[in-house]
């Protein structure tokens, strides 16, 4: 993973940078030297990542709408980035069932837009569309989802990633081909956790919510198997991929899956086990709920092209990834300086790196 100097300079545009992994990404490449620049709804709320870290003083950003195309563009022309990604969308299965308008405008047209402003921009080079692993068409088996598998969906919110895997492939083939012109990709990340994500029906917010009232976790499917992975992993997929777009250009556009290893899918009650190993209070109970909307009970998807071709892999095992995890939320009830335990963690998550053999550059 040999992206460290090549951000150092580079005009960054980060769609969604209010956000849980827009946050924590901005963070990072401020680290590594990078001018970041940021489009995005304003945040939720006083709890969220980027309030408690204090990134509206540290990064350039505005306030707007990825709905919103002609303002978008705007600010791509204004700019002149280097290369971008578009973190920007509406994230939750379950809010996509109470709005389904709401859920394919941002997540369909957003991603339309973000592409319109990277064409109207000659400035950028490499740009990166976020999707998530429920784009694909779960058939719920044992084998990981690999990057040429059909897109597909059941809920809203998994039809809508799966129709903006279809748009970035159209614009690829249509506008970004041609040499001269940015080169293009889309990263599909698992489960992501990690400390700041206090968005509703998460089920790590949730447990600290509960944690924070001294009540027990609501759990609505304990035996769900997720691709866990702490914050760090896909975005440290989403920096290599965007080094080698800068680098090599058109060889590395396409579709790209981040997880964890092929081994490594725990449950939900794994998951809050291994929490409650940790802070030794608390537990959870399982409603009965035959009526809840559907959620996927298993799904895995595989990642040896990345391993293979971007020579990246993860980082942490389980057991690292829930103690990231644990210490991140930690951090965050327990110190006013957030910001630098953020920066902190990301230290230690690439000091972790070197110890297991992965190749960063400095």
């Amino acid at each position: 993973m040999q992206f460290w100097d090549i951000y150092k300079g580079k005009k960054v545009l980060l769609t969604g940078h209010t956000g849980f992994k827009g946050s924590w990404m901005a963070i990072w490449l401020k680290m590594l030297g990078a001018e970041v620049y940021g489009y995005a709804l304003a945040p939720s709320g006083p709890e969220d990542n980027f309030v408690t870290c204090g990134l509206a003083s540290e990064i350039n950003h505005l306030e707007g709408d990825v709905r919103d195309g002609n303002k978008l563009r705007a600010y791509f022309q204004e700019l002149q980035p280097d290369i971008a990604f578009h973190l920007a969308a509406q994230p939750l299965v379950l809010l996509s069932y109470d709005d389904p308008v709401g859920t394919f405008e941002s997540n369909l047209m957003g991603v339309v837009n973000f592409f319109e402003a990277v064409r109207a921009t000659p400035s950028v080079k490499a740009a990166i569309n976020v999707t998530s692993d429920k784009c694909y068409d779960n058939k719920e088996w044992v084998w990981g989802y690999r990057e040429n598998d059909p897109m597909g969906g059941k809920d809203p919110y998994s039809a809508s990633k799966g129709c903006a895997e279809l748009i970035t492939s159209s614009y690829l083939h249509s506008y970004f081909s041609a040499e001269g012109t940015a080169a293009i990709a889309s990263a599909r990340a698992g489960n992501v956790i990690g400390g700041g994500d206090w968005a509703k029906d998460r089920i790590i917010a949730d447990y600290f919510r509960a944690y924070r009232k001294d009540e027990k976790l609501l759990v609505r499917n304990p035996y769900a198997t997720r691709p866990w992975q702490h914050v760090l992993e896909p975005l440290s997929g989403y920096l290599n991929l965007g080094a080698k777009l800068l680098q090599e250009g058109k060889k590395y556009s396409g579709g790209w899956n981040f997880g964890p290893e092929d081994t490594a899918n725990y449950s939900v009650k794994d998951l809050i086990e291994k929490l409650l190993v940790l802070d030794k209070r608390g537990g959870y109970t399982t409603p009965n709920n035959l009526n809840k909307p559907h959620e996927a009970t298993f799904l895995k998807l595989d990642i040896s092209k990345a391993v293979n071709f971007l020579q990246w892999r993860p980082v942490l095992n389980f057991d690292e990834t829930v103690q990231f995890t644990y210490t991140g939320y930690k951090d965050e009830l327990s110190t006013r300086d957030v910001l630098k335990h953020r920066r902190i963690q990301i230290g230690e998550y690439v000091a972790k790196a070197h110890e297991k053999g992965i190749a960063w550059s400095h």
